[in-house]
């Protein structure tokens, strides 16, 4: 059989960030909703600092309770994901929502905001983010069309793993990239091909020089404002391997440049240090026995522990989910409930789907999710939040 050629695309995404939406009255009346459900979107969007944009569907209700000096208000916001990436500076207005067959999400958000004296405030938001059609519903829709698997696939981050490498054997950057988070993951059979995997990742530049012999994912990333990011796409197959990779790049919110003899500082990322190594000898990826390619599993990843797992064990590098809960999924439900979701979302291909104990940059369990496919709305205020401390929207008369 032909092998596929590789295509590396590279190319630099310059794009124009509007200017800040002028201020609108947010009232305690009815024509106050519309621009009450725009300031939460711009709150979301701000917070929402893993996976996609989102925007607003529709206002589903607006619930008004009036109190000395002003109202609170609460709505049900119905939001759908868009394809722009949270690195992405485009206004998330100018996005486009994610079509039907590419695996499309929502989310519904109850929405609370505290309106005194001309001042609205953003106390609260809670969001159920999950996708518009099950599995069961695309398959009934659309047979061939690529279905959403956890993020910590296994064969979906080898795929990531070697696109991240030939992305750093491709280019003219001056420093090496590695991966910061991977977006989506979906997975189709090809007929004659075995299966093929399309994700979608975030890389971010680190403080190693291009060609320098260190291992790229011993690398330490640049602070988040002075680092290039790249959103990448990738295509493999399990019978050819990696088919293409296509980046956009987004430069650095600080451009300073560095004075005489001066370096480039070193920030505390998330989860501190330096991020987890992906390869043999890795703490968060033993060597497999067998030299089969595929790491041993370590349950509480994303969706189900394959049969005979021991289902009380979790990897060093993803704490295990939260009883009742977890961006990993429900395992220890009495109802039944769980076990549906699972059906609805999980992946497609039963036992036969491992999960990766190794999560790149972040750590995997930020929020509670049902679905281990996707990067969900987290709940705001965030845990250790300042009580008081909220975004604000004055408006003087």
């Amino acid at each position: 059989m032909k092998g596929f050629h590789i295509v590396v695309l590279l190319s630099s995404a310059v794009l124009r960030v509007s200017a800040a939406p002028a201020p609108e009255l947010v009232t305690c009346g009815e024509e106050g909703g519309p621009a009450a459900a725009r300031l939460a979107m711009h709150r979301i969007n701000e917070n929402h600092d893993h996976g996609y944009k989102f925007r607003l569907q529709k206002i589903q209700s607006h619930g008004v309770e009036k109190v000395d000096g002003g109202c609170n208000l609460e709505l049900q916001l119905n939001l759908l994901e868009t394809v722009c990436y949270n690195i992405n500076p485009k206004p998330f207005e100018d996005c486009q929502i994610r079509g039907e067959a590419e695996r499309a999400v929502m989310a519904n958000c109850t929405v609370q905001f505290s309106i005194r004296n001309n001042d609205a405030n953003l106390t609260k938001y809670e969001c159920d983010t999950r996708q518009v059609k099950t599995n069961q519903e695309m398959m009934m829709l659309c047979p061939d069309c690529p279905m959403l698997v956890p993020l910590n696939s296994v064969d979906g981050l080898k795929s990531v793993k070697e696109a991240v490498s030939k992305f750093n054997q491709n280019t003219t950057n001056q420093h090496y990239y590695i991966l910061k988070e991977v977006g989506r993951i979906r997975v189709g059979h090809v007929l004659g091909l075995g299966m093929h995997y399309y994700t979608e990742f975030e890389l971010v530049e680190t403080h190693c020089p291009m060609g320098s012999r260190i291992n790229p994912e011993a690398c330490q990333p640049l602070c988040p404002d002075r680092a290039h990011h790249a959103f990448c796409q990738s295509s493999y197959s399990n019978a050819t391997g990696l088919k293409s990779v296509a980046c956009d790049f987004y430069p650095p919110s600080n451009t300073t440049a560095l004075g005489p003899g001066e370096q480039e500082p070193l920030c505390r990322h998330h989860g501190g240090g330096h991020p987890p190594h992906v390869g043999h000898g890795s703490p968060c990826l033993p060597t497999p026995p067998g030299g089969d390619g595929h790491p041993p599993h370590v349950g509480h990843g994303h969706g189900p522990p394959p049969p005979g797992s021991d289902p009380r064990t979790h990897s060093p590098c993803i704490p295990p989910p939260r009883v009742g809960g977890g961006h990993g999924g429900r395992h220890h439900g009495g109802d039944g409930k769980d076990d549906k979701e699972k059906q609805h979302h999980g992946p497609p291909f039963g036992s036969k789907q491992h999960f990766h104990p190794f999560h790149p940059f972040h750590p995997f369990h930020r929020c509670r999710g049902s679905d281990p496919a996707l990067h969900p709305i987290c709940p705001w205020p965030r845990s250790g939040h300042r009580p008081g401390h909220r975004p604000s929207h004055r408006q003087d008369d």
